[in-house]
């Protein structure tokens, strides 16, 4: 098996954000979102040892991390080429699962390090994990700069998607370490790239709300809602762009949609709680 289909095969498993809930200690809507995934196809059934060991290996992470931790060490450690690289791979998520991130950043970067130059976009990828699991650690600047150079290898990859994951998780360090004009930049870029991601779009109009820029914010959560309607997420910051619009009847009908289409859900209960606060609506004289 040769070194790019290794890589191949071990990218159709596995989508290139390690992230599975919010970063402690973040701002809200910015941050705590779901984890992305730019690749929906099913993989292939492993034939070969390798890609049976890391389909073993990634079966692990999810039953038992924390051995899937110890198996990919002792891999990494007495192999070389693309099995080391995968060895790190899944040392990486495993290490992502049991919430240590130095280990975990660590992984991904030696696995980018160690993949060749030519393969651009398993590289970006690597470097795209790295950089969100540092942010998971609070590292922002270290995480910006491994995203920045993750874009890079994407854009000469010409992959937009991952050009696009890159600028998310970039906007997000920016927000930490207070720089939102430069943030904006990131989300155009993100929304440029991908003007079908609603998250992108949400994000964008959450960060413009926070800067005051009302109209801007306002298109961008129309174009959030267009491509996800039923997101209850998006119809909390729709509600909330709209009451700070002094648009009490429209944010009133957000926050009751959100009730309407996920009543169970946490984003329910706080819709309950905006209209609450909002009170009732005044009778016309």
């Amino acid at each position: 098996m040769s070194f790019s289909s290794a890589l191949i095969l071990m990218l159709l498993q596995v989508g290139p954000n390690p992230s599975t809930g919010a970063i402690q200690g973040a701002p809200d809507e910015l941050l705590n979102r779901p984890p992305r995934t730019t690749n929906e196809i099913a993989p292939p059934q492993p034939t070969d040892p390798l890609s049976i060991w890391l389909a073993d290996c990634l079966d692990l992470v999810e039953s038992d991390p924390a051995r899937a931790h110890t198996k990919a060490q002792i891999e990494r450690n007495q192999t070389s080429g693309a099995a080391r690289v995968i060895a790190n791979h899944c040392l990486g998520l495993a290490a992502t699962k049991l919430n240590l991130w130095d280990d975990a950043t660590a992984a991904f970067i030696a696995a980018r390090d160690e993949t060749p130059a030519e393969e651009l976009r398993a590289r970006a990828r690597f470097g795209v994990m790295a950089g969100n699991a540092a942010l998971a650690n609070t590292l922002w600047a270290d995480a910006y700069n491994i995203l920045r150079e993750a874009r890079i290898d994407a854009k000469t990859a010409a992959s937009g998607a991952l050009q696009a994951a890159a600028a998310l998780d970039m906007a997000r360090a920016l927000v930490e370490i207070d720089q939102p004009e430069e943030a904006l930049i990131e989300l155009d870029n993100a929304t440029r790239l991908m003007p079908g991601d609603a998250e992108a779009w949400l994000l964008k109009a959450t960060l413009l709300r926070r800067e005051n820029k009302l109209p801007e914010a306002q298109t961008a959560i129309e174009k959030a809602a267009g491509l996800a309607p039923l997101d209850p997420q998006i119809g909390l910051e729709a509600g909330v762009i709209a009451v700070l619009d002094s648009r009490d009847d429209a944010a009133r009908a957000s926050w009751q949609s959100v009730i309407d289409t996920a009543p169970s859900s946490p984003h329910a209960k706080t819709a309950s709680g905006y209209l609450k606060q909002l009170g009732p609506v005044t009778p016309a004289p």
